[in-house]
């Protein structure tokens, strides 16, 4: 394991895309909750009724504890940045022929794929530190000294974030893995994500048939719900609040089970594929 995680860095520390998904993570992680943070401070800092009746209602997402769950919610919006990153790496082991220069040099088959869920896993890390650093950051910089000493509540956003970036990757991995060219695996990861599950579970919505949680990326996507914004304006959005947290658990198990089906699956593909 330890081979493979050393071959593994210098495949990575070597790749300048590597270094430009750090910096784009850095910047894009805390520009995009500031962006949503400048757009709440808009509203609650309005002279009129509507602004003190907001600030009332809507509190602070961005202090202790909710920063986690709000943090969490916008920067997962960009697991775009990472899925680049898989997408490329993988790629780039076909184009340069360098998976079969490791099967040459002594790996067996099996231990590719265990190097490819390797890097996932760094970079889902990587990852879910740059958010864990941004949301401690907006936490204690927006709390008061009240909600500063709330700062452990709700941690355990923490390993859903990463749970849920590992999962997504999972998915470029297998694409990338499957397509082999790097444009046309993020041409379907993209358009799938972004467009075709969307407009599926808007269809299903429609038809009020209830399997839409069971979508390949909806099944993670409620590993993060939406924060509660409404719960003190609207009754029944408070309640379907309640019920999205209630449902945390079993979306742990559905993501668990289907991210171990891709992974079966890439094994047993690699198996029988031809160098």
């Amino acid at each position: 394991m330890q081979s493979l995680i050393k071959i593994e860095w210098l495949k990575i520390k070597k790749y300048p895309a590597f270094w430009w998904m750090l910096v784009i993570v850095a910047l894009t992680y805390p520009g995009i909750n500031y962006m949503f943070h400048h757009v709440y401070e808009s509203v609650i800092n309005r002279k009129d009724m509507a602004g003190n009746v907001a600030k009332f209602l809507l509190g602070n997402p961005f202090s202790f504890p909710d920063a986690w769950h709000s943090v969490a919610y916008f920067s997962s919006f960009f697991v775009i940045v990472p899925a680049l990153l898989i997408i490329m790496l993988v790629s780039n082991e076909y184009t340069y022929k360098t998976n079969r220069q490791n099967i040459i040099d002594g790996w067996s088959r099996s231990q590719f794929i265990h190097a490819k869920m390797i890097d996932v896993f760094i970079i889902s890390f990587i990852v879910t530190l740059s958010f864990t650093i941004v949301a401690a950051v907006f936490g204690f910089y927006y709390s008061d000294a009240v909600r500063v000493t709330r700062w452990a509540e709700e941690l355990q956003y923490i390993p859903l974030f990463f749970l849920q970036t590992f999962a997504q990757l999972s998915w470029a991995f297998l694409l990338a893995y499957l397509i082999k060219r790097a444009f046309i695996a993020l041409g379907i990861f993209v358009f799938y994500s972004l467009i075709i599950e969307n407009i599926a579970k808007t269809y299903f919505k429609f038809k009020e048939w209830n399997a839409r949680e069971f979508f390949p990326f909806e099944i993670s996507n409620r590993l993060l719900p939406m924060p509660n914004f409404l719960g003190k304006i609207d009754a029944a959005s408070n309640e379907a609040y309640k019920k999205t947290l209630v449902e945390i658990n079993w979306h742990i198990l559905y993501t668990l089970i289907l991210t171990s089906a891709i992974w079966w699956l890439c094994y047993a593909i690699n198996k029988k594929r031809d160098l």
